[in-house]
């Protein structure tokens, strides 16, 4: 009985202090937590983590960005990136969207119910195709891992650590690749289902600027942090590169989001030597 009524109680003290974090205005002192960019951080972890900053840039919301090595393991979720804001810990877009919703900032309020399935849908394909995609060469193709993953995911370790950690993450992407299906696919299909997806964002962007019309919601973030880390990142080859390509509007939509979120943000903040982490290449 007793420990019944405590987890009751212990549920109502945290949907209590939700409700009070709900209230309490965005802090200038939010940090987002992501792996160190230059050497560690792989593909799959860097899009992420820019689909994030992407989503709380469109939102205008002052965010530092902070690279650690150990960030994966300090996540509540074990995934990055994850924010830290007030006493708040919130890992991966769709939780960081929902809590920054309930702080009263929505990227898809204007959208009626159809078209916040529809969002949802192609945010579902996003993360099905582009990031499966993305996991399956870092993990599964072995070129890529033997000269990129491996020592990327490796190098903040001394040895023995950094040889268990790569063995237990690889163990990891690889059963989930056979979970979904994916265990006994060639490296040529997954190209094509990327190609298939890209050509789905492409068609459903059009010409219009964003996926749904004049303003960005969190779909047009997730897809930026995707397309635009592909375009800038050096593989072991241009595969995915060339396909994204192929698709004029999905180059402009980068080049779009780059320069009106950040560019202009960094010639007008005042805090600009935290936006400079943020920034790629330009295409």
């Amino acid at each position: 009985m007793w420990s019944g009524g405590f987890l009751a109680m212990s549920l109502v003290t945290d949907a209590f202090v939700s409700q009070i974090a709900a209230v309490e205005p965005w802090p200038e002192n939010a940090t987002l937590y992501q792996p160190l960019k230059g050497e560690q951080v792989l593909l799959s972890d860097n899009a992420s983590c820019l689909a994030v900053q992407a989503f709380l840039q469109m939102c205008n919301l002052p965010v530092q960005v902070v690279c650690r090595a150990n960030a994966e393991y300090m996540s509540p979720s074990g995934k990055v990136p994850f924010i830290h804001v007030g006493n708040q810990v919130i890992s991966e877009l769709g939780p960081i969207v929902q809590f920054v919703k309930a702080k009263g900032h929505s990227l898809s309020d204007g959208l009626d119910e159809v078209q916040k399935a529809e969002m949802k849908a192609y945010m579902e394909l996003v993360n099905n195709m582009l990031l499966t995609a993305e996991l399956y060469i870092q993990w599964c193709d072995e070129a890529t891992l033997e000269e990129i993953t491996l020592p990327r995911y490796s190098s903040p370790y001394s040895w023995p650590l950094n040889s268990i950690l790569v063995l237990l993450k690889k163990w990891e992407i690889k059963r989930k690749m056979k979970a979904i299906g994916w265990g006994g696919k060639k490296l040529e299909q997954v190209y094509e289902d990327f190609d298939q997806c890209c050509q789905a964002l492409s068609q459903r962007l059009g010409t219009q600027p964003y996926f749904f019309n004049k303003q960005p919601t969190e779909l047009d973030a997730l897809v930026f942090g995707h397309l635009f880390t592909i375009l800038t990142t050096q593989l072991t080859n241009d595969e995915l590169r060339e396909k994204v390509k192929n698709y004029s509007n999905l180059i402009a939509f980068c080049r779009r989001i780059e320069q009106n979120y950040f560019e202009d943000h960094d010639r007008d903040s005042s805090s600009s030597s935290s936006l400079r982490l943020l920034k790629g290449p330009t295409l």
